[in-house]
């Protein structure tokens, strides 16, 4: 890759040293500076298994390396984060500049480096990436699938009702006042008609079955998906499951925000406000107000939600808890609030002190 860049005043091999990597599809850059911020050396490696051995090997030469900032490290900089957490080093998550940063100062991938390890240095980053090496990320995967396969049942469905809008009133009236699984079906069933007949007709029949199809193969996949998934979490975090109103899609969720190190989390606290559960100081004056976290990961966030809906319809005590606290003044969203919080707490309390995996028959 590109010619190192190395100070005359490097540390010795004794001395420690931060790594930062600025990380991109097909190579990546990396940066070491002292503990008192000054660059030892910059230098470009390949995004490949033998790229992410040179550049440790690289990096080790010029001092001890125990932490490592990564920019984007679930995406471009996974592997590498993996890899240097094989190998002992502390790796921490480090986020881009912001706007106000980018027009403060030019933008270059040497930069970026050295920024990512200053930000390390300086305890601005301090989030360990996720290990991405166990069944969380297993989770992730199915989840991936599973998703992409429900989002596209739904557009094919969508799809359908939309040609069907514009189709010949006789083939509407067929098909009208059908419930959704029935209209697949229905849909599955149609043939092109006479080839002698209306070419539009036929053509919409044709469509309408493609789709219908379409939606019967993504139906069996997603199934699959929602089996293997919870498959996995019953073996791994069976308390979870066990839990009130919580699935194996909200579980897998909630499970892939922690990763696979929850202890990464400082607290319950911090992953409270990681799923945007936390409260928000909202006050003014006299007025004394904590307002919806609209930050975090949503996708948490909407599992609590689902969690807390479950509980308000079926269970008894969250359903006591509700009834006194709107007796109290608070609003239905406050109280909300309030439960996505505490289920927040107690799913972080199962997780980082799981069940011990039972072994297969």
């Amino acid at each position: 890759m590109g010619a190192s860049t190395v100070s005359d005043n490097g540390p010795a091999d004794a001395d420690e040293v931060i790594l930062g990597v600025d990380t991109h599809r097909d190579a990546h850059v990396a940066a070491v500076i002292s503990l008192t911020g000054k660059t030892v050396a910059v230098q470009g490696f390949a995004a490949t298994a033998l790229g992410y051995r040179q550049l440790l090997q690289w990096a080790a030469r010029l001092g001890v390396v125990r932490r490592a900032g990564v920019e984007g490290s679930g995406s471009y900089g996974a592997a590498l984060s993996r890899y240097l957490l094989s190998q002992g080093i502390d790796v921490i998550e480090v986020p881009g500049p912001g706007r106000s940063a980018r027009r403060r100062r030019s933008k270059s991938d040497q930069g970026d480096a050295q920024a990512a390890a200053r930000s390390v240095l300086s305890g601005r980053a301090s989030s360990r990436v996720k290990a991405g090496n166990g069944p969380v990320e297993i989770a992730r995967m199915y989840n991936v699938a599973r998703n992409s396969a429900v989002k596209a049942c739904r557009q094919a469905t969508n799809q359908i009702k939309a040609v069907l809008v514009t189709a010949e009133p006789a083939l509407r009236e067929e098909l009208a006042g059908l419930s959704r699984r029935a209209l697949i079906h229905a849909c599955i069933r149609l043939s092109d008609g006479d080839t002698g007949g209306d070419p539009v007709l036929r053509a919409t029949r044709f469509t309408v079955r493609t789709l219908a199809e379409r939606i019967e193969q993504l139906t069996v996949q997603a199934r699959e998906l929602e089996r293997r998934l919870a498959e996995l979490i019953e073996r791994h975090y069976p308390e979870l499951l066990a839990t009130a109103g919580v699935g194996p899609h909200s579980a897998a969720v909630l499970l892939i925000t922690m990763g696979d190190n929850p202890e990464r989390l400082r607290s319950e606290a911090s992953f409270a406000a990681l799923c945007g559960a936390s409260p928000v100081e909202y006050s003014s004056g006299s007025r004394c107000h904590r307002r919806l976290n609209r930050g975090g990961d949503r996708q948490a966030n909407a599992a609590l939600h689902r969690i807390v809906l479950t509980r308000l319809r079926w269970d008894p005590r969250t359903q006591a808890y509700y009834e006194r606290r709107v007796a109290e003044g608070k609003t239905r969203r406050e109280v909300i609030r309030c439960l996505k919080r505490y289920v927040a707490r107690e799913v972080f309390r199962l997780v980082v002190r799981p069940v011990p995996v039972r072994p297969q028959v």
